[in-house]
């Protein structure tokens, strides 16, 4: 694993990647220092086979206050192709993070504004505090939360994506987790580890192939007419049957034992 300077990479011996944004003095900003590493790591983690789960977190009580502002900045007396360069590079980070073939888990431990909730969105599951603030802030500051959006829109829905994008309204982590983009909330830091491990175990305890080919149908399915998704799902469920893994589970299965992804 590289040496980072903006973000914090640990891997345990059960093969979860723990991904921790490290700027706490600027409240984990997201400057495009900070994503390049980011998406450095990402791609690492999803090209090591012994890493089986990442989690997304950050250092401090804020999970991140969202786009830095020095690079809001530079933008101002940026060109417009250097605007969209700029704007195409972040999303392909949010891209990449989203098609990681590996279970990414929010462990969301503070409040999130702007950008940050487009790094929720792109979390398979986001467990957060009940007391933290979530907000997109972009139209309060004459911008809209354009790169984020697909992420956004497809975690919480339209209708809660207008609710909350028109107005900047901010909530709770309760109102956070009502309208989806929180999968749970808890009360306690120790409250929320406690949840993040629970859903690790449930993770460790699935194929690592499996998940990275169910991760893609989702992705297709979601995005695919009826008649694409029949010849897709079809040909899908054919070539798991065709995998070691399958044989290997059917096996245990049938003698009683842990299949080999299993501790």
């Amino acid at each position: 694993m590289n040496k980072f300077e903006m973000i914090n990479v640990l891997i345990d011996a059960r093969g979860v990647a723990r991904l921790t944004l490290d700027r706490p003095d600027a409240k984990n900003a997201m400057s495009q220092p900070l994503m390049r590493e980011v998406a450095a790591a990402a791609k690492q983690l999803a090209e090591d086979e012994s890493v089986r789960v990442i989690v997304l977190t950050g250092a401090g009580d804020v999970f991140s206050a969202g786009g830095d502002l020095k690079g809001m900045t530079q933008q101002a007396g940026n060109t417009r192709e250097g605007r969209i360069g700029d704007a195409t590079e972040f999303a392909t980070i949010l891209r990449e993070l989203d098609r990681l073939p590996k279970p990414l888990i929010g462990r969301i431990n503070g409040s999130a504004f702007g950008g940050a909730l487009g790094l929720i969105s792109v979390c398979d599951i986001a467990i957060g505090l009940a007391d933290s603030t979530f907000r997109l802030s972009e139209v309060t500051l004459g911008l809209i939360p354009a790169t984020i959006s697909p992420y956004v829109v497809a975690k919480i829905g339209v209708p809660n994506a207008r609710r909350i994008v028109l107005n900047a309204c901010k909530l709770d982590g309760v109102a956070a987790a009502r309208l989806g983009l929180l999968d749970a909330v808890v009360r306690t830091i120790e409250e929320l580890d406690e949840a993040v491990e629970r859903e690790l175990a449930a993770a460790l305890l699935c194929a690592p192939g499996a998940v990275a080919n169910a991760k893609k149908l989702i992705r297709f399915v979601s995005t695919h007419d009826a008649d694409e998704n029949l010849a897709y799902t079809a040909t899908a469920l054919a070539d798991a049957w065709e995998t070691a893994e399958i044989r290997e589970g059917i096996d245990a299965f049938f003698n009683k034992r842990k299949p080999n992804w299993q501790a």
